[in-house]
């Protein structure tokens, strides 16, 4: 590994580590980078689940406050991203490695819709809400109780097995299903994807240490550790636009070359 691909890996965790704390698609930058200097696919997903760990716990550290209050609601929803990262990983180890190149173009391509819908579907949800306190972290009835574990348990299984945009997909399901501030939402979004993270990158180590590439890990968790900290402090101020343009250009880049050089 030269300089140059080093300093650029480290700048990728850097901007994912911010990037999944504001919007959650870090690994839409991270993945295609690893990509494009030529490491394979499960190798860069998994060397890349590893290091986002890092950015993942600054990142929930930064959105503390607005945690406050949480806490039952956590204990209800954590197993469900511990299982489901379990579930995931474990699809990656066993699927064919053919599969994942097949898949992963498909995955990057639904990952980059959600960005660019995001705000839409959002705005949406948000509008169906309607004017419900900006604290209301209740499901409000059993249904909904169900389906938001349903859907957190089936996000952390994407989270698991490949995890582009996974932040997007929760907010997505928390947004619809409960009546807490956005805000709130974010700050759970953080902790629920770091426990997805963290259980996949520990089955990765234990179960398949030779698909891990220290020095890749090393490179994106030093970026993250930092990126977790700016997104928490000053990500907010950024213009969501940019961010989305970022992600949608290395995103078809990374589409293209795995479809080009499979």
């Amino acid at each position: 590994m030269g300089a140059a691909e080093a300093a650029l890996i480290l700048v990728a965790g850097v901007v994912a580590g911010t990037i999944n704390t504001v919007v959650g698609s870090g690994t839409l930058v991270t993945f295609p980078t690893l990509l494009f200097f030529g490491y394979a696919p499960v190798t860069a997903n998994v060397s890349n689940t590893i290091g986002l760990v890092a950015g993942g716990l600054t990142g929930s550290w930064g959105y503390r406050h607005e945690l406050r209050g949480t806490r039952a609601t956590l204990l209800r929803w954590a197993p469900m991203s511990l299982l489901g990262g379990v579930v995931g990983a474990g699809l990656l180890l066993v699927l064919d490695p053919a599969a994942f190149r097949a898949i992963v173009p498909a995955l990057i391509g639904l990952g980059l819709l959600l960005v660019v819908f995001g705000p839409r579907i959002t705005a949406w949800t948000t509008a169906r809400r309607g004017d419900f306190p900006a604290t209301a972290l209740d499901e409000h009835s059993a249904r909904r109780a169900a389906l938001l574990m349903v859907g957190v348990f089936a996000t952390a299984i994407y989270g698991g097995y490949f995890g582009a945009a996974q932040g997007v997909i929760l907010m997505g399901v928390l947004t619809t299903l409960t009546s807490a501030s956005l805000q709130s939402l974010n700050a759970i979004k953080n902790v629920l994807a770091t426990i997805v993270n963290s259980v996949a990158a520990l089955t990765f180590i234990i179960v398949a240490p030779e698909q891990v590439d220290w020095r890749v890990a090393g490179l994106i968790a030093a970026g993250s550790l930092l990126g977790g900290v700016l997104g928490a402090r000053v990500g907010r101020r950024l213009p969501p636009t940019v961010l989305r343009a970022v992600i949608i250009v290395i995103g078809v880049v990374a589409i293209v070359r795995m479809l080009w050089f499979s």
